[in-house]
């Protein structure tokens, strides 16, 4: 039961945070708003909300907060990881489209690859240079549909993506400490409230000549949506891992590009071109590669280390 609580956990954190993705373009392309003042806002009002919550229910979310060492943890989660990946996450639907965005999301195991092989000053194995390679072919595909002479989205667009990459990837491995010490809801509602006020200081969101747009009733709705379902999605996707392996999320999480293509297509009217998704598959199937590749070793290595300490 344990297992299939954690399927139906990624999967529906998939699916919220791709409508998300599709919500956030269509916010973007119809309204004045800009990516710094919808996170700002949704930020604040969610991570707000959730510390509000666990107070309620009297759960100690202050020593956390109080302990330098943690504390600077979750305000380093929160600025490159929590607001990083939201803020990339964005601006490459900004100049894009949720789409492709997305996809470029899932080129983080690569740098996950790279960084673990960095840090152990050696190359890759096999199968994790193969999984880097076909990720890139896909990738390449996506980006160009096949044509060495065209790029179908801009270089900023790419620019972002790979910022994404990054920022998921860390996103995927910085806070493991951290929930091994306090709950998911913790570490997410603080690193929401804290990103958030950052972001909201850097921009002056106090100044902002957006507060009459987003005060709309139309908008105040689609606000509330894009709050509720983004904080949903990374609660689950982040609890998920308390119940299921790195593979199975790996796998299940590739649910998230495929809601997002088919709200595009019944909402934008978006569809990507055959070689485009003959390479959004390709990249999804490496990316999975990689992952199972990557578990295999993790098991093998204790194993390993279990036999030498007994």
């Amino acid at each position: 039961m344990l297992r299939l609580k954690g399927i139906l956990m990624i999967v529906l954190g998939a699916m919220l945070w791709g409508m998300t993705g599709s919500i956030t373009e269509w916010v973007l392309a119809n309204t004045d708003l800009s990516v710094p003042f919808i996170l700002t806002v949704r930020l604040i009002i969610a991570g707000g909300s959730i510390l509000a919550y666990l107070a309620f229910k009297k759960e100690d979310i202050f020593t956390v907060v109080k302990t330098p060492y943690w504390r600077n943890q979750v305000i380093l989660f929160s600025v490159f990881g929590m607001v990083g990946l939201q803020f990339t996450f964005s601006m490459a639907i900004e100049t894009s489209n949720a789409v492709v965005a997305t996809l470029l999301q899932f080129s983080a195991p690569i740098f996950v690859v790279l960084y673990v092989s960095f840090s152990h000053k050696k190359w890759p194995p096999r199968f994790q240079t193969i999984g880097i390679a076909g990720t890139l072919v896909g990738l390449f595909l996506l980006l160009t549909n096949g044509s060495l002479s065209s790029l179908l989205v801009s270089t900023e667009a790419l620019l972002w993506g790979v910022a994404v990459g990054l920022t998921f990837a860390f996103y995927t491995l910085y806070p493991s400490r951290l929930m091994k010490e306090y709950s998911v809801l913790t570490i997410v509602g603080w690193s929401m409230l804290i990103g958030g006020i950052m972001l909201g200081i850097v921009n002056r969101v106090w100044q902002s000549a957006e507060w009459s747009i987003i005060g709309q009733p139309k908008m105040i709705f689609i606000m509330v949506i894009l709050i509720f379902f983004g904080t949903l999605a990374f609660l689950l996707f982040l609890s998920s891992m308390n119940y299921i392996s790195a593979v199975e999320t790996s796998i299940l999480s590739s649910v998230e590009p495929l809601t997002v293509m088919i709200i595009s297509v019944i909402w934008f009217d978006t569809m990507l071109q055959n070689v485009q998704m003959l390479g959004a598959m390709i990249m999804l199937t490496f990316v999975t590669w990689l992952s199972i590749g990557g578990n295999k070793v993790a098991v093998e290595g204790k194993n390993t280390s279990e036999r030498l300490n007994s």
